[in-house]
């Protein structure tokens, strides 16, 4: 009888350890173990294929924690939320992002913690976990600039066949056409071209040359004021045969400076008349003043 009751107390006894046991390791699992962690929210726009709970969270290459749960956003189904446990220590600031990446060709996703500057605060939620603000992953951006590249070349091939429709080829063509006929006309119209401007330069000669003898004239009327000065007493001497020289050098110069003026008033009312003629109209050039051929009617 009295073994009976030993073994009663040691089942008991034996019993209530385990239990207690059992209830230790349940309160440190539930209650002591989550005091060393911190969780954060992470909201991400792109595809989280690859990742999944209990994945890595690093901190610039050393792991700080998991990924405790993937979900959508409840108040924005854009977005998925990320639930990260983070050991306590961590130095979470307010600069600080998180971004996707992946273990090499595997295809496994974990979470990348960058940023952090030492000086910058801590990141603290007030009653609420707090979010890390997240950046796109390098395949992201990838993909999004291969998007835009996409779309930019599709609207240039689009240019371009509009550019190369049969009825701009066309237009091409009679453009090239014009400009080979317009090319054979200035090379024709080059020797004008030297004509017209040989004849100014001859005008331009012969107005010198008329200058060149109305100083000449100016200079005998003064050496005749001179002489009308120094003889007065005897007019008759040498005197008409001076009036008469200078008269007819001057009648002369006129008449050349009214042929000259007439061709120089012809010329600008031609062009005038006829802009186009300089380039286009095929005829002989008159000559000039001096030159072979000129007649003064």
């Amino acid at each position: 009888m009295e073994s009976r009751i030993n073994y009663t107390i040691v089942g008991i006894f034996v019993i209530v350890l385990l239990s207690g046991l059992i209830g230790f390791v349940y309160w440190l699992g539930k209650y002591g173990y989550q005091q060393e962690h911190d969780y954060y929210y992470v909201h991400m726009v792109e595809s989280v294929s690859g990742l999944s709970p209990e994945a890595s969270v690093k901190y610039r290459g050393v792991d700080v924690g998991i990924v405790e749960k993937i979900r959508l956003n409840p108040e924005n189904s854009e977005e998925v939320e990320l639930l990260l446990k983070l050991k306590r220590d961590t130095q979470v600031k307010v600069d600080t992002r998180a971004t996707l990446r992946s273990f090499g060709m595997t295809g496994l996703a974990f979470v990348e913690l960058t940023g952090g500057n030492k000086d910058a605060a801590r990141l603290i939620g007030v009653d609420r976990i707090p979010v890390i603000p997240a950046t796109p992953s390098t395949y992201a951006r990838l993909d999004e600039s291969l998007t835009i590249l996409t779309g930019k070349l599709t609207r240039g091939l689009d240019r371009m066949e509009q550019l190369l429709s049969e009825q701009n080829l066309e237009n091409i063509s009679e453009t090239l056409v014009e400009l080979k006929a317009l090319t054979k006309d200035v090379r024709t119209q080059v020797p004008a071209f030297k004509g017209l401007a040989d004849h100014g330069i001859l005008m331009e000669m012969e107005i010198t040359r008329a200058f060149t003898r109305v100083e000449s004239a100016a200079v005998g009327i003064e050496k005749m004021a001179g002489a009308l000065e120094h003889d007065y007493a005897d007019p008759n001497r040498e005197m008409a045969g001076m009036i008469r020289q200078n008269l007819i050098s001057l009648h002369q110069l006129l008449s050349e400076l009214e042929i000259l003026a007439g061709d120089l008033q012809r010329t600008t009312r031609s062009i005038e008349a006829s802009p186009g003629d300089l380039i286009f109209k095929r005829s002989q050039v008159r000559p000039g003043p001096g030159e072979e051929g000129y007649d003064a009617r």
